[in-house]
């Protein structure tokens, strides 16, 4: 089988490809950036397979799936970062909805038939009401961010594609996903670094925070990437599906395990420069649907998934 990853370098894409090398009969391949840095998949080289480009370049991504032939699509890659769509919310959109187009008109314009998964976002309910808490996939489409605006597009792009030219494409609406290897900028990551820094003396033992107050449904990303192959193993074509824990944690909480594993005594400080222009207060999702279809369900507890991402900026820290 052979399976084709968008965005392998990057968070997510990392971890899903070290899930595909352990599956029996599965050959994978990746597209990057050509600035792409590579230290999160460093350690698969020689187990899978590297292409310099990225999902904005038609003819050459055209070229590539050609070449390739994927039996299975991951589409990964995206300007995921929500603060940062704001600032560049012409470059989020542009990327972010061009890029899925351009893989779906390459594969249609190739005559192949790969299972397709899209990597949409449950950025895209944005405001719902608490009475629709827990979030299902019936919920109203409302986004905050122009992130997941983005992210409503790529979603209904597929729905479009599928009914239109029968293609097969898998939706998934992924609430909070965390662990090693994500970038500074997100939530968990961002504090468990400013611990390690502290602990090791670079950095005053203030932690900076935002908002704390806001509820977010996490899952560590190991359990996630294991959703988005069941998904395509044994989701149905046109369907999209919440991959969620179910249970709300208030970032504070974050903090809160940080500061108790802490080698250091630290203090929290509010910083305006991390709020938002506009935060959702509580996203909670219901993954029945999905469970439902595949047995999926998460393995990896929350707290587990804080002390591995606090040891993974301990060690980077450490290392440089």
């Amino acid at each position: 089988m052979r399976v084709l990853v968008t965005g392998i370098t990057g968070f997510a894409g990392s971890h899903l490809a070290d899930f595909l090398v352990r599956q029996k009969g599965v050959r994978v391949y990746g597209l990057r950036r050509r600035s792409s840095k590579l230290g999160n998949i460093r350690h698969l080289a020689g187990k899978i397979e590297l292409y310099p480009s990225g999902t904005d370049n038609f003819l050459s991504l055209r070229r590539i799936v050609a070449r390739i032939k994927p039996d299975r699509i991951f589409h990964l890659a995206a300007q995921s970062f929500v603060p940062l769509s704001w600032e560049k919310p012409a470059e989020t959109l542009t990327s972010n909805i061009l890029g899925e187009l351009y893989l779906f008109e390459a594969v249609r314009g190739l005559g192949l038939k790969p299972l397709i998964h899209i990597a949409a976002s449950s950025e895209e309910y944005g405001a719902v009401a608490r009475k629709e808490i827990p979030i299902r996939e019936t919920a109203p489409l409302a986004p905050l961010s122009p992130y997941g605006v983005s992210k409503v597009a790529q979603d209904l792009l597929g729905y479009q594609y599928q009914r239109s030219f029968k293609m097969n494409i898998i939706r998934t609406r992924a609430f909070s996903h965390t662990g090693p290897r994500q970038r500074e900028d997100f939530v968990a990551s961002n504090f468990a670094k400013q611990v390690a820094l502290i602990e090791k003396g670079r950095q005053e033992p203030v932690i900076y925070v935002g908002n704390l107050e806001a509820v977010r449904d996490f899952t560590d990303v190991r359990d996630v990437v294991r959703a988005y192959w069941l998904a395509l193993q044994k989701g149905a074509a046109g369907e999209v599906y919440n991959i969620c824990s179910g249970k709300g944690h208030k970032i504070k909480e974050i903090v809160d395990l940080y500061l108790r594993r802490s080698r250091v005594k630290i203090k929290v400080k509010k910083d305006t420069r991390r709020m938002r222009p506009s935060d959702v207060p509580m996203l909670v999702g219901d993954a029945s649907k999905f469970r439902k279809r595949t047995g999926w369900k998460p393995l990896i507890p929350f707290e587990k998934t804080l002390e591995d991402i606090l040891n993974y900026w301990r060690s980077k820290v450490g290392a440089s």
